[in-house]
This record gives C-alpha cells, structure tokens and sequence, in this order.
C-alpha cells in the first residue's frame, strides 16, 4: 500500500458546520425565481455544483430542450449567489467538530490537506476568510508546508464538479501528489463519495455528523463512514501500522 500523503475534504458539512443554511439559500433563490422543489430533492442534491443544480431542476420543470432554460438557470443562479454571499459575509463560519484537531495531526505528519467544494470561488474565499484559511495561501489559492491547508480547488476551477473526480484530480496536480492511492477522500454527501469513487482514491470516507444521517450514505461507495472528523487519526494510524 502506498502511504498516504494528501487528504482531501469537503467544506460545508465536513469541515465547515453546516446549519442547513445552504439549502436554506438555495430553497429561497429557487422560489424568488419560479422554481419550486422539495428540501428533500434540495438534500439529495448538496455538494453539486449548484448552477449544475439549478440547470438539472429547470430541465425537469421545463423539458431537457427548452429554449427557455439557460436564461431561467442564470437567474436563478443569480439570485442564490447574492442570497448566499450575503448570509455568509453577514453571519460567518466555524470549523466542524475536531476538524482542527484533525488538521493538525495531518500536517504534523507531513500529510497535505486540499479542501474542495461544490461553492464557486467567490463564496468559497468568503468563507474562508472568515475561518482565517486563506493565511498563506497564493493567488492559485496553493500554500505551504506551513498553512493550514495546502489547497483549495472550487467548483467552477474545474470542467466538471462532482460527482466526477475533477477537483480531486487538480488537487493532486497542484500538489505534485502523484499516486491515488496515496490520497484519502472525505465528505458528507453522496456527492463527495461518488467523485471519491470516480477518482479511484486509497480510502473513500463519508462523515455522518454533516448534512446526511449514516442511513442516507450507506448506499453509496464507500471505506468507511465516520461519525465525525475525530475518528479519522485513529483510522489512518491503524492503516500506516499496516503499511509498515
């Protein structure tokens, strides 16, 4: 086994506490523009590209060709990028449950951290300004040994967001990380282990404690699911005594 050397998280839900407050905003956008749909079709569809979303929801509502959908889906997604960029600038962020623990067992071992996200760039740099993890972080949003994260690849940096493997891909690519199996994915949604699926990674990890119950991601691939991000030192710690 290839030992591990970059692990990569989701953001809202993983390693940002979600309260809800995404599919709140997208919910709201989605009505302020005519498109109604249920919290739980909302639900299944958390850690998409939410333009990706909204093109899905209008093609459902509309017809798959209707000429009408591409301007539907900019105001719609218009109005969610405002909604959102408002709550977050006004009402800030916190890290989940022992992410910073977690962050800091990894870098102690000289493992990288890459945080990706179904957010564009702008509400994403939002957000983390707010937790203070742009600190050390270049243009490209790529930093160093010494930042608290090594990269930060956004939904709109890549051709495709999840469910394909894209963001994990670049991450590896900006990070020099050449092996797959030297990477460990994690995230809350179905969405976050079907890319881990797609990008063919050492360990697929789903945590329980974000925007899906246990029961909501036991279907989908995955290693392990844990029940938060305090788990996951413990799990790595076994899996090197068996690389060694």
């Amino acid at each position: 086994m290839q030992p591990i050397e970059l692990v990569v998280f989701d953001m809202a839900g993983t390693t940002v506490t979600d309260h809800h407050e995404v599919e709140r905003c997208f919910a709201e956008a989605a009505a302020e523009t005519g498109l109604y749909v249920s919290d739980e079709r909302i639900l299944a569809m958390q850690g998409l590209s939410k333009r990706y979303v909204f093109e899905t929801l209008w093609k459902e509502r509309l017809g798959e060709n209707h000429p009408d959908v591409p301007h539907q889906v900019d105001v719609s997604y218009d109005a969610f990028r405002t909604i959102l960029e408002t709550h977050y600038l006004t009402q800030g962020a916190t890290p989940t449950e022992g992410c910073l623990e977690v962050f800091e067992y990894l870098r102690q071992r000289g493992i990288k951290i890459a945080l990706t996200t179904g957010f564009y760039r702008v509400v994403t740099d939002i957000i983390l300004g707010k937790l203070g993890w742009l600190d050390g972080l270049n243009e490209q949003r790529l930093g160093g040994p010494d930042s608290l994260i090594q990269v930060s690849i956004a939904s709109d940096e890549v051709e495709r967001g999840r469910p394909y493997p894209n963001m994990i891909e670049r991450a590896m690519q900006l990070l020099k990380v050449k092996h797959v199996k030297s990477v460990v994915n994690i995230g809350d949604t179905p969405s976050d282990l079907l890319s881990g699926r797609a990008a063919g990674v050492a360990l697929n990890l789903g945590v329980t404690n974000g925007t899906h119950t246990r029961d909501q991601l036991d279907s989908y691939p995955h290693d392990f699911l844990l029940s938060s991000l305090r788990e996951l030192p413990e799990l790595l710690a076994t899996r090197e005594t068996a690389v060694v």
